[in-house]
């Protein structure tokens, strides 16, 4: 049996990765949606997750709950191990990940594929301001971090999200059913 893909999700913060995500998922019922464990509050909404406190998660980490884990923006995010075994049955999962750890998702998951979410600067901090969770400050260093690069090497799709979510999900759906005939871009 071939083993399954790791979709990772990037791309900055308020650029509709999960949006992306729910959409892909629900139009593909072959692609498992990864819910992720996170030290956020679960009052301030945004993805469908599982939040933990800080504690929680470090008993989880320790007790092997996660293939994959890493700290950003103040928060600790964990991918639950239980996936390994979606992928090993064949089936891809999907999940929002950090860019920082990429190279490593790379190493643990052979078959990883990076759809790599963009928009303007101008959408972004629309996007941002909309959600209410930082301040401006808070927004600023986040756009200056939007165009961070990508490690080399990676197999990556790149698709903008600044048009009709629907649009998004049908080109990041046909880029990820036929691998070989993508460009960097779509």
């Amino acid at each position: 049996m071939t083993q399954g893909r790791l979709i990772a999700v990037v791309g900055p913060s308020g650029v509709g990765k999960d949006s992306v995500i729910e959409g892909i998922a629900a139009r593909d019922v072959g692609i498992a949606r990864v819910r992720r464990v996170i030290t956020r509050d679960p009052h301030l909404g945004g993805e469908d997750y599982i939040p933990v406190t800080p504690a929680q998660f470090d008993s989880m980490a320790a007790e092997g709950a996660f293939c994959l884990h890493w700290s950003a923006h103040g928060l600790r995010y964990g991918l639950p191990a239980v996936m390994i075994g979606d992928l090993a049955s064949g089936r891809d999962c999907i999940a929002n990940l950090s860019r920082g750890v990429l190279v490593q998702a790379a190493t643990l998951f052979p078959n990883l594929i990076v759809l790599n979410i963009t928009a303007s600067p101008e959408m972004l901090a629309a996007r941002l301001m909309a959600r209410g969770r930082e301040t401006r400050d808070g927004i600023a260093r986040r756009l200056s971090q939007a165009s961070k690069p990508l490690p080399k090497g990676l197999d990556i799709i790149t698709i903008c999200n600044d048009g009709a979510l629907d649009a998004t999900v049908t080109l990041a759906l046909s880029g990820l059913r036929h691998p070989s005939a993508h460009e960097d871009t779509i």
